[in-house]
């Protein structure tokens, strides 16, 4: 089975061993360099940052004197500004009062952790690592959808880079033939990423997909991505060509996809969660990217899809988070490092 998505031990910084100097011309030592921070160390800061708009209005809630029922007040409409939703906004209000009760807190800046800690605790049963392989597949299919706007096709570039440095062989399927240039747009990334692409000029989305498929398990690829064209859950028509690419896949491979993934925009608040509902409805998703989560106010709404999964049985899990439009900036989910980025 093919894990990409283990976190590497970062490398420590040996500091290179200084040649002796005679005792007359010994020079003050130089300060030793600071090694710079881990990649992941080097992500979590950009992670706090992006999600600064959103926490900002959270974290003024603390700066009181006293927790009194008007903290509660406040930060109910603090979470329904930053897009939690009521029912998640309820939840995470229920589960801090019992928090702040068990633990005796009486200080307000110590609530703030508690909130995080609820928070993580709604946001973990999201966490999951994307697996290639894990039903004993030699070619995993990604199905990858998403509205126009979203950044669906720029996400795939992203993916595909992160895949292609842990050693996955990736082809990429042109599937999107409805919008202009979305062909030339994948075929930059599978160029930058020097990967496989399967394309035709105006042909038919589905039959690209089977194509796709087909040539990537006659490769041995470990993964075929296909990018499929954006449109909005209310387009019925489109919704139904959705379907019919699933299906396709499905007979060139009675097993795919063996992901159906939704890219949706951190900055549309409430309508992601709109967006993960139809989407689910249609076509059975089984993980989620949320991108553009930096500048946003509305860094939230990963608690409102985390509640819909909890009330509903339906686990969908949140594989990546973007903060940024470079490769680097579209990193795997954790729980407990995005609560407390979003409190920093």
């Amino acid at each position: 089975m093919f894990s990409f998505f283990k976190k590497k031990k970062p490398v420590e910084a040996t500091p290179a061993s200084a040649s002796p100097t005679p005792q007359a011309t010994q020079q003050p030592p130089e300060p030793e360099a600071v090694p710079p921070a881990p990649p992941r160390q080097q992500w979590l800061e950009r992670l706090t940052l992006g999600l600064k708009k959103t926490g900002s209005s959270l974290a003024t809630v603390f700066t009181g004197t006293r927790i009194d029922e008007a903290l509660y007040e406040e930060l109910e409409s603090a979470l329904l500004m930053a897009d939690t939703g009521v029912a998640a906004t309820r939840f995470l209000l229920e589960d801090l009062r019992r928090r702040v009760k068990d633990t005796r807190t009486t200080e307000p800046t110590a609530v703030k952790a508690l909130l995080a800690a609820a928070l993580a605790d709604l946001l973990r049963p999201q966490q999951r690592s994307l697996t290639l392989g894990a039903q004993g597949e030699t070619t995993t299919v990604l199905m990858v959808a998403g509205v126009n706007g979203a950044g669906k096709t720029t996400t795939i570039g992203k993916l595909t880079r992160h895949l292609s440095l842990a050693g996955a062989s990736v082809l990429l399927a042109a599937a999107d033939t409805f919008r202009a240039a979305a062909r030339e747009q994948l075929g930059v990334w599978a160029d930058r990423n020097t990967v496989d692409i399967v394309s035709q000029e105006g042909g038919d989305p589905a039959a690209v997909s089977f194509d796709a498929v087909k040539a990537g398990i006659a490769r041995h690829k470990d993964v075929v991505i296909v990018d499929t064209a954006g449109r909005l859950p209310t387009q019925l028509h489109l919704m139904e060509e959705l379907k019919k690419i699933k299906r396709v896949l499905q007979k060139a491979d009675p097993q795919a996809p063996h992901e159906v993934l939704l890219v949706i925009d951190g900055n549309t608040g409430q309508n992601a969660l709109t967006q993960v509902q139809a989407f689910d409805a249609a076509l059975g998703l089984t993980g989620l990217i949320v991108t553009k989560l930096d500048g946003t106010a509305k860094g939230g709404v990963l608690a409102a899809i985390a509640m819909w999964a909890r009330q509903s049985g339906r686990v969908v899990p949140v594989y990546f988070i973007g903060v940024g439009e470079s490769l680097q900036d579209l990193q795997t989910f954790d729980a407990d490092e995005f609560a407390h980025a979003l409190l920093a």
